[in-house]
Formats: C-alpha cells, sequence, structure tokens
C-alpha cells in the first residue's frame, strides 16, 4: 500500500489539502482511504459528506475515517482491568466505569497511530492519506512509535524474560517482588503494535507532502518541518504551496502579496518538488471545490532515505556515517555518543538512534557538516576491530 503523510503548519489548509488528494485518487480509481487526526469534521466539511469514528464511504473509490480516541482509551483500558484483576483485586483497587473514563495525556495520539496501523494493515485500499496534525504535533507523533520502543526496551528488557523460572527464587533472596509475567507480555505486546507502527512510517511506499502557504511564516514553518522530517528518516514527496494567487493580480496590496508569494516559490523550487494550488477565492466546500484544487496525482515513491556507511579505512583510516539533514545549522547540532547509540540534537529536534552494528567498535572521530549532510567520522577501536593476523 501507499502511505501519504500531510502536514503543515497550522492554518495552511493540510486538511483540505488531504481531503483534495484523498478525492483526486479516488476518481482516478484508487481504493482510498483518508484518516484524519483533525479533532473538527473539517475533512468532512470538506469532502461535503462528513466524516465519523468507523470508516465510511465519502465517495466512489473513497472511505474517510476519523477514529475516536476517547472510545479507543475507555476499551484498552477495560482490557487492561481484565488482564490485571488478580493484581487489582490483591490491591483492593476499586474497577473504573467505562462512562467515568476520559483520554489521558498522550491516549489521542497512540489511538492514532493504531489506528493509522490498522488502515495500512488492510486490503481493502490501495492508498492511505493521513491528515496529520500541525507541524509540530505531527513531528511528535511520528517519532512517538520509536522512543516509547527505546523507553520499553530499557525498561523491561526482553532478555530478562529468560529468567522467569528464577523469579521466585530471586524475589526471595532480594526481599522484594519481582516483575510478574503478565508485566513483560503487556511491554511484549506493545513493542509488537509500536514495531508495526514503525514499519508503516518507514516503509520505502510512505512519503510526506508538506503544505504552507508561500511566504515568511510559511517558509520558516517549511526550514523547520524539512529538517525534522529528515532527522526521523521521512521522505519529502512534494512541497504544497497552498493558496497561490492569480498572476494577474490587481495593483495594490494584494499586488504586494503576489510578489512575497513569487520571491518565496522562487525559493522553493531550489530545493523542493513545489506544486502550487491555487487560492479559489473562498474556503473550499464539497467535491467540486475540492476538484477545483487541482492538487497534484500521486507519483511513485520517491527514493528511499538512506544513511549509508562509507568505507575509507584504506584512505583515512576511518568510517564515515553519512546523514542527510536539509536545513541543518552547524551551530545548533550536537551529538553525543552514548554506549551503541548516537544522540543527535539539530535544531529544536533531538533523535537517539542505533548505531550501525560496525560503528558499534569504532570510537568518534569527528563530524562535519557539508551541503546539507551531516558526515560521522569512526575509527576502529583496535580492542574490539577485528584484526587480520598473518
Amino acid at each position: 500500500m501507499r502511505t501519504i503523510l500531510i502536514t503543515g503548519p497550522g492554518g495552511s489548509g493540510r486538511t483540505t489539502i488531504a481531503a483534495a488528494t484523498a478525492l483526486r485518487a479516488a476518481a482516478d480509481g484508487t481504493r482510498t482511504l483518508l484518516l484524519s487526526a483533525d479533532h473538527t469534521d473539517t475533512p468532512g466539511v470538506a469532502l461535503g459528506t462528513g466524516t465519523g469514528p468507523v470508516p465510511a464511504e465519502a465517495a466512489p473509490n473513497l472511505t474517510a475515517w476519523r477514529p475516536d480516541a476517547t472510545e479507543r482509551f475507555r476499551q484498552d483500558l477495560t482490557a487492561f482491568q481484565d488482564r490485571a484483576a488478580n493484581v487489582l483485586d490483591l490491591l483492593g483497587a476499586a474497577r473504573l466505569d467505562a462512562e467515568e473514563v476520559t483520554p489521558l495525556p498522550g491516549a489521542e495520539e497512540l489511538s492514532f497511530l493504531r489506528a493509522l496501523r490498522d488502515a495500512a494493515l488492510s486490503d481493502r485500499y490501495d492508498l492511505l492519506v493521513v491528515d496529520l496534525p500541525p507541524l509540530a504535533g505531527a513531528l511528535a507523533l511520528l517519532g512517538l512509535p520509536e522512543q516509547l520502543r527505546r523507553y520499553l526496551r530499557r525498561l523491561l528488557p526482553p532478555e530478562r524474560q529468560a529468567a522467569r523460572a528464577l523469579r521466585p527464587v530471586l524475589g526471595r533472596l532480594a526481599g522484594v517482588p519481582m516483575p510478574a509475567d503478565w508485566l513483560y507480555e503487556t511491554a511484549a505486546r506493545w513493542d509488537v503494535e509500536l514495531a508495526a507502527v514503525e514499519a508503516v512510517l518507514t516503509d520505502r511506499n510512505t512519503a510526506v507532502r508538506l503544505v504552507a502557504e508561500p511566504g515568511p511564516a510559511g517558509a520558516d514553518a517549511v526550514r523547520a518541518a524539512t529538517l525534522g522530517l529528515a532527522l526521523r528518516g521521512l521522505r519529502t514527496e512534494a512541497l504544497i504551496a497552498n493558496r497561490t494567487l492569480p498572476e494577474a493580480a490587481p495593483d495594490g496590496w494584494l499586488a504586494g502579496l503576489l510578489a512575497q508569494q513569487r520571491k518565496t516559490l522562487a525559493d522553493w523550487r531550489e530545493s523542493y518538488d513545489v506544486r502550487p494550488v491555487p487560492h479559489l477565492g473562498r474556503d473550499p466546500h464539497g467535491p467540486d471545490d475540492l476538484t477545483a484544487l487541482a492538487v497534484p496525482a500521486v507519483n511513485p515513491a520517491p527514493d528511499p532515505v538512506e544513511w549509508p556507511v562509507g568505507d575509507r579505512i584504506a584512505e583515512d583510516g576511518v568510517l564515515v556515517w553519512h546523514l542527510p539533514l536539509p536545513g541543518a545549522i552547524r551551530e545548533e547540532l550536537d551529538l553525543v555518543r552514548r554506549g551503541d547509540e548516537l544522540l543527535i540534537t539539530a535544531g529544536p529536534f533531538r533523535r537517539i538512534v542505533p548505531l550501525p552494528s560496525a560503528l558499534r567498535r569504532c570510537t568518534v572521530a569527528g563530524a562535519g557538516l557539508r551541503d546539507g549532510e551531516l558526515r560521522i567520522r569512526f575509527a576502529p577501536d583496535p580492542a574490539l576491530w577485528p584484526s587480520t593476523g598473518r
């Protein structure tokens, strides 16, 4: 399945563009699902049909779905109470009724990620168009599966499960209770679910469409988004320049705005595949308006983002890890090596990534930023690097 993730700064029209993209694909005969994280029914208003908590047909070949995070959270909490019934009874805990449950912070994000996973694994669709939250929320959401999996591995290492038979003995020796099996089983189940979401986001058939209005604010947002997405290894398929004005704008303040848009579009075209979408002079409403936007068709998947390791041992005695980070500024970059992981800070964004196996036997020998690419040099550690004895 092809997956298109659509995001942009708040107010840029990303939800409308997502609806128009899905409608365009459906009109071309592609079985399409529009999945929206919008709290209000903006996609339904744009489509003129409304969207709800269950997938429903919005047009021929087009299904729209706006998951209900509250109901999903209630279901998950009820299931957790059932699985942990023995522990809760032992503690004398009072059960929560479904009617009194409201989502906790983060519950909506997890619920939406699970909906994304379910949609991507369905064989009913050929294309999944995902209307993500505004940029800051979208970047945090896209990084959530990887971060949570790392926390689970650190807090409940899977290899510790091998000592299940010894837990009662260890508990008596240590004088403290040992983690119960259900805790490890729950962590393992979460890890599998998060891995499935991560697989969708990193799949070669998944790409991002950025939506922004051409202008100073949009330009700043696009620069930040490009860096944040690159740090996550996500591919940007196109930059949708939304609400572009016609070239024959009259004199006055509208002419000044048009000149501003022209300059931004010219700058964008040097680095992005820019697809202008016209300003209709009103908020789009209904299939006719969405069709009039003439959003670009969904292209074949772009080349995957790669972080290759170059072998320069023969020339310089080092391995070089190439990390494309367009828009990064040297003064805002920071690297910290912690065991087999590398903590990368680029401007306001941060990611902890595992080192490739070959680099785990090396020490960091330096780094440099050149042409939008971070190049980290690793020198083989003689104590760990395999030697070629004679």
